[in-house]
């Protein structure tokens, strides 16, 4: 009993300990696991193994800022969070990583901020608030995984994107395709054209609103009745 009140004192001692920083590593690694999880999950490049060394980065460098002027009280300017400042900072460059741009579409947003926090979390294990970081971890996938079923349930989910056809011909009018987006709940916002007189085809670039819920295969069905359709497709940006 002595034993376990010993470690248990350890732990939360103030002062840097071997077994209070093996403990925070232990559990900042669980946390940042945690979250790889749910992302991995989803298919994002950051995963398990991402997420739980960038947990235990922070906590390590909390611990260091903590311990160099914990055992160097000589030193002038011991700062205990001169260090984990840092970290911050340089998270910032692990978070860009993850976002993937698509011809103007970015992705990877909530990835990115999920590497901002899962840092701060191994920070805040770091500095020996383990209830909250352990709130911070429940909380941040309450977030991901129950506030997303949410949105899809109201259907919140709107997204800008480009519808392209290619039309046997010249198109004088869209106002068929505006009907068929109304019917299809798709809200219209612009159009670009392109005439290629020689072939003659025309290229239609219809800038709209989707839901994540939007039927494309019935979309394109109805669309391809409206003109001698060549193709159809979905993309993220329009190029002219």
């Amino acid at each position: 009993m002595t034993f376990l009140q010993n470690i248990c004192d350890s732990i939360n001692a103030v002062e840097v300990t071997t077994t209070s920083a093996v403990f925070r590593l232990c559990l900042s690694l669980i946390l940042g696991s945690c979250i790889g999880m749910e992302r991995k999950r989803k298919g994002q490049i950051a995963g398990i193994r991402t997420f739980a060394l960038i947990s235990m980065g922070a906590t390590l460098a909390m611990i260091l800022s903590i311990y160099v002027p914990q055992e160097y009280m000589g030193l002038k300017n011991g700062d205990p969070g001169r260090i984990a400042a840092q970290v911050i900072t340089g998270i910032g460059f692990l978070g860009a990583g993850a976002i993937i741009q698509m011809k103007g579409s970015v992705r990877g947003l909530t990835t990115a901020a999920g590497i901002w926090i899962v840092a701060t979390i191994g920070m805040t294990v770091g500095v020996g608030l383990y209830v909250l970081s352990m709130v911070a971890t429940a909380l941040m996938l309450f977030v991901l995984l129950l506030i997303e079923k949410f949105e899809h349930k109201i259907h919140a989910g709107w997204e800008t994107r480009i519808i392209r056809i290619r039309v046997s011909g010249v198109v004088e009018s869209i106002e068929s395709y505006r009907e068929c987006f109304d019917r299809h709940h798709v809200s219209f916002i612009n159009v670009f054209v392109e005439y290629d007189f020689d072939q003659p085809t025309t290229r239609l670039n219809f800038v709209v609103l989707v839901k994540d819920t939007t039927d494309y295969i019935s979309l394109f069905g109805d669309l391809k009745k409206l003109n001698p359709t060549q193709a159809i497709s979905l993309a993220n940006q329009v190029t002219i």
